[in-house]
Parts: structure tokens; sequence; C-alpha cells
């Protein structure tokens, strides 16, 4: 992997890590690949980091019918706040966007972004 992409890839997994919304899996994830970073594990820590990031990773329409469920409600503090999440999601539909656009999904997705220069 050249340093460049390695360093951006490290730069927004630490962004992941420190997003509120991200996952202890994708935490733990991103924690391996950057103690794996520029080392013989970096590959396989890759491929197995890029997994995690791909099963992580919410879709808009995943936003919208987690936020219209009953845990939806329970996760975002209620039915009203839940609903306004369900709403923000339909405009990001609408606008184009694949993805949720919390801080941990906009960071997987930017590294997503770098997958084929990860994996090169």
């Amino acid at each position: 992997m050249k340093n460049e992409v390695r360093e951006y890839v490290a730069e927004k997994s630490k962004e992941l890590m420190a997003a509120f919304s991200c996952s202890q899996e994708a935490k733990d994830a991103a924690q391996k690949w950057l103690d794996a970073a520029g080392t013989e594990k970096e590959a396989e820590e890759t491929k197995a980091y890029i997994a995690e990031l791909e099963a992580d990773i919410v879709t808009v329409d995943g936003l919208i019918s987690f936020a219209e469920s009953e845990m939806g409600a329970k996760v975002f503090g209620g039915e009203e706040k839940a609903k306004g999440v369900a709403a923000h999601g339909r405009e990001l539909k609408a606008a184009g966007a694949k993805y949720c656009d919390c801080p941990a999904c906009a960071a997987v997705e930017a590294i997503l972004a770098k997958k084929d220069e990860m994996l090169g």
C-alpha cells in the first residue's frame, strides 16, 4: 500500500474510532489495522478491516428502516426524534446519498472509497 493511502486511511480510522456512532467491532478492527499498518500483517488486517467496514456501514434505506422501528425510537431518544432521523434519511436518499451520514458512516465511506488502493 502506498504511504499516502496508508496515512489517509489511518487519519480516517482515527476519526471513525472517535465517532459517537462507531460500533465496538469497528473500533476494534480499526485499532488492529492501525497496529498492523506498515508491518508484514498489513495485507491480512486490511482484508479483515474492509470486511468489517462493509458489514457495518448503514445504507440510507437501512437508516430509514431503523429509525422507523421500535428500537430506533429507543436509540434516537423517542418517537419524535426517530421520525426526524427517518425524515433526514429520506432527504439523504432524495439527494442521491447511498449511506447514512453520521460521523462513523462518513468515515467508513471515505475509507472504503480507497478500497482498491488499500488492496492494490
